[in-house]
């Protein structure tokens, strides 16, 4: 393992408050998590050696900035608090970096992370755990703010336009997606502002305008405009391809992910026969993967835009083995238990193995009460936080259930969160598990039974608009839609009086037709 100095303090820790370690070695860390999962994990199971990163830095494909004004003195003192806290840690700290950080003026504009405990922007130039391209992307957005006249948001006031700025990079592919977080809809100069960007990174594959109007903590906001490129990017996982848009949930250290959903999958013994739940499952990634070596996959998720897009991506890796459900994941599971229970021929609905990767708060009794009663074979559960963890298998365990092996996994060196997952079985589980990841190929013909996706008519402009620069009126758009047999309406293209209304021209109709292909409508 390559090794840098842990005397090399971030010049932003006392400010930033992201990260946990600073000043620690990388190897300390790691036996601190250790000690951290056995003390919660170690009563229920063997706890097999960490692994860590060869290389601890530069590691989060996904960036957050925050853009404001420098202030002479003083800063806004909130009830929240920026740091590393959540799902996944959105920390920044610089540690040993070479680069200084740049020296703004008051009045001058900056971008950075809240001081912890305020909503006080701290002037950071570059971190050493996030992506450099990111981070460079981001000091560019500054300097090119001036020439643009576009201001930076005042949360005070409500004044400004730009709030926040979002880079995710593909890890793989090279793709980045950057995403301006806006006041308002309106960006000046908008196709100048692109080009001046990319003229400076050429890398930059989609650019999307998010408006948040709203007095929120929240970054995002829900409206979006696609104003360079397709709108996403695309990247690799474990062999199959995901699509990420701009609030899909993906796991932001894509080397440690890989070893987390190996040795997921290798827990799991698919061999080719097993019917396989993925329990919140999301934007369907550990589905997907799986669904290569399982007869059959069902994913659930209560989230309908991952459900979308989970579709999506079992669609762009050709698996046809895997269904999606909007739903919640315990009632879901609830609900096949009694269909089982009430079935002549049980063993035909049975449910070998069942993934759960539940947020930071874990799983409540309710979803725990519906594993157990659906009864699978085996139990894969990826955690991001041990002490959940140790709760929840305390339940699974009285329930019938028995750890039999876990495996810690750092996504986040410099913080304090841990990924863990772990196998449980009922009563006796084979010891050697033989993962026929390569081998087996689905037989199932049946291709994602998930609904189709759907957009309204608003939804339809903006995107024919944002992608081929035309407008389109509600009336051509139910027009194509008869064409398609999506919608039915009497006389749709007659006037008052019997007079004739214009027809959809051929343009027109063919950027209407894209647009449903995007949505998933036909």
């Amino acid at each position: 393992m390559q090794q840098k100095t842990g005397a090399a303090v971030c010049p932003y820790a006392k400010k930033c408050g992201g990260c946990d370690y600073q000043g620690v070695p990388y190897e300390k860390q790691l036996k601190e998590k250790q000690a951290l999962v056995q003390k919660h994990v170690g009563q229920y199971c063997k706890v097999l050696p960490i692994i860590g990163m060869e290389e601890p830095y530069h590691y989060r494909n996904k960036v957050h900035a925050v853009f404001d004004i420098e202030r002479k003195r003083g800063g806004r003192q909130a009830g929240g608090r920026r740091g590393a806290g959540g799902r996944h840690p959105a920390s920044k700290a610089v540690l040993g970096s070479s680069r200084p950080a740049l020296k703004t003026a008051p009045g001058g504009i900056i971008s950075g992370v809240y001081r912890a405990g305020t909503h006080e922007v701290v002037n950071i130039d570059s971190c050493q755990i996030e992506d450099e391209t990111a981070n460079a992307i981001i000091r560019d957005i500054r300097g090119l703010l001036p020439s643009f006249k576009i201001k930076t948001y005042d949360e005070d006031t409500g004044y400004g336009l730009l709030r926040h700025v979002l880079v995710r990079r593909g890890f793989h592919s090279g793709e980045v997606m950057v995403v301006l977080v806006l006041g308002s809809p309106i960006l000046p100069s908008k196709n100048n502002f692109v080009k001046a960007l990319r003229k400076l990174h050429p890398e930059i594959t989609t650019v999307v305008v998010n408006v948040n109007d709203k007095r929120t903590s929240m970054v995002l906001g829900e409206k979006e405009t696609v104003i360079y490129g397709k709108g996403y990017i695309e990247d690799m996982l474990c062999g199959c391809t995901f699509r990420i848009s701009p609030k899909s949930f993906y796991q932001v250290n894509p080397v440690q992910t890989e070893i987390l959903y190996q040795k997921a999958m290798e827990y799991a013994g698919l061999t080719g026969k097993e019917r396989v739940i993925d329990a919140y499952c999301g934007t369907g990634t550990i589905g997907i993967i799986a669904a290569r070596a399982a007869k059959e996959v069902i994913g659930v998720e209560l989230n309908r835009d991952a459900v979308r897009d989970a579709i999506v991506n079992a669609k762009r890796n050709e698996v046809k083995n895997i269904r999606f459900y909007h739903a919640d994941a315990g009632k879901f599971m609830e609900e096949m238990a009694a269909a089982r229970a009430g079935a002549a021929n049980a063993g035909d609905s049975e449910v070998d193995v069942v993934f759960m990767d539940p947020p930071r708060a874990g799983s409540d009794e309710a979803f725990l009460s519906s594993v157990v009663q659906l009864a699978p074979k085996r139990v894969v559960y990826i955690s991001c936080n041990p002490e959940t963890l140790g709760r929840d298998l305390g339940f699974l365990t009285r329930k019938g259930y028995r750890a039999v092996e876990c495996r810690p996994v750092d996504l986040f060196p410099f913080t304090g969160h841990v990924e863990t997952v772990v196998l449980l079985g009922r009563e006796k589980v084979d010891e050697e598990i033989v993962y026929a990841y390569e081998d087996y190929e689905p037989k199932d013909s049946e291709y994602l039974n998930g609904t189709k996706g759907s957009a309204t008519y608003r939804e339809i402009k903006e995107w024919v608009k944002s992608q081929h620069g035309l407008s389109v009126s509600s009336l051509y758009i139910a027009q194509v839609k008869e064409k398609c047999g999506l919608e039915k309406r009497e006389n749709f293209n007659l006037g008052e009086d019997g007079h004739r209304v214009p027809t959809c021209p051929p343009e027109k109709e063919e950027a209407i037709l894209s647009a449903f292909r995007h949505f998933r409508m036909i």
